[in-house]
C-alpha cells in the first residue's frame, strides 16, 4: 500500500466516521454498559460497521480488529478501529471524542488517523510525516518537565503505585489537563501539548496514535520504555522530545 493510496482511503474513512458521529452527537441516545462497565452507543456500533464494510471492500484479504466487533491481529496487514474513542465524552456532549484507525503491517502500526468530528480536525501519520487537515505538523521542542504541558484522560485510571507515580509527575509539570482521550495525542503532534500519560488502554485505543506521534517527531512507548505492540501492558507515555521522555520515565519508574 502506497502512502498516497492509504492516505486517500483514510480520508474516506474519516469522512464517513465524521458524518455518522455528527448524526448522533447530542441527540437522545440509548446507552448500554459493556462487560467492563464502559458505555457503548448505537454510534459506536454504526461507525465501526460502516468502516469495516469499506475496508473489506477495498482490502478483502486484510484482517480487521475493532473495539465493538473484535477480531484478530495477523502477521500480514491488519486494520484496527476505535469507532468512538472517548465514548464518555460523546454521551456527555463534550466535543473531544474521536475515531481512530490504524494500519498494522507485521503487527507494527505504520499508518494512523485521529479524526475529531465536531472540531473537523483530522491528523494522519505515516513514516516521518504527520499532517493536520493536510498541513504538516510537528511536536514542540520542550525538554524539561517543569516546562511541560501534560494531558491524561482520567486520573482514576491510575491505581496503586501507578497512581502515586502519576501524581508525582503531574506535580512536576507546568500544566495538567484531563478529559482529552485521543485528542491529547493529536495536540502533542501539533506542538500544543508536550506530554501524554495513560494507563489501562487497549490495542484499539493506541495503535492509530503511534504513527501520528512518531510522524510529527515525537516519542511514544510504554512506561517501561518499550515500543508498543499488540502485547503491550496498557501503559502509554508520549512525549515531544527524547529528553522530556527520559525525564518523565524516571518519574514513572520511581
Amino acid at each position: 500500500m502506497s502512502p498516497m493510496v492509504t492516505f486517500t482511503f483514510l480520508e474516506l474513512l474519516g469522512n464517513e466516521a465524521r458524518a455518522l458521529a455528527l448524526k448522533h452527537f447530542r441527540t437522545k441516545l440509548d446507552i448500554a454498559a459493556k462487560a467492563d462497565d464502559s458505555p457503548v452507543t448505537v454510534a459506536d456500533r454504526e461507525i465501526e460497521r460502516r468502516l469495516r464494510e469499506l475496508i473489506v471492500s477495498q482490502y478483502p484479504t486484510a484482517n480487521v480488529v475493532g473495539e465493538e466487533e473484535g477480531g484478530e491481529i495477523g502477521d500480514g496487514v491488519t486494520w484496527v478501529i476505535d469507532p468512538i474513542d472517548g465514548t464518555k465524552s460523546f454521551v456527555a456532549g463534550l466535543p473531544l471524542f474521536g475515531t481512530l484507525v490504524a494500519v498494522l503491517d507485521k503487527r507494527i502500526a505504520v499508518y494512523g488517523m485521529i479524526e475529531i468530528p465536531v472540531l473537523r480536525e483530522r491528523w494522519l501519520g505515516y513514516g516521518n510525516c504527520a499532517v493536520l487537515n493536510g498541513v504538516p505538523c510537528k511536536v514542540s521542542s520542550c525538554e524539561q518537565l517543569r516546562d511541560a504541558r501534560l494531558c491524561a484522560t482520567d486520573p482514576q485510571t491510575f491505581v496503586g503505585d501507578a497512581s502515586a507515580a502519576f501524581s508525582n509527575l503531574s506535580r512536576a509539570v507546568s500544566i495538567s489537563r484531563f478529559g482529552t482521550d485521543c485528542y491529547g495525542y493529536a495536540l502533542l503532534a501539533s506542538g500544543h501539548v508536550d506530554l501524554v500519560v495513560e494507563a489501562g488502554l487497549e490495542i484499539y485505543d493506541v495503535m492509530a496514535l503511534i504513527p501520528v506521534v512518531l510522524g510529527a517527531g515525537g516519542v511514544i512507548t510504554t512506561w517501561s520504555g518499550h515500543a508498543i505492540d499488540d502485547r503491550f501492558d496498557g501503559t502509554v507515555i508520549a512525549s515531544a522530545t527524547r529528553a522530556l521522555h527520559a525525564e518523565a520515565l524516571r518519574f514513572l519508574r520511581q
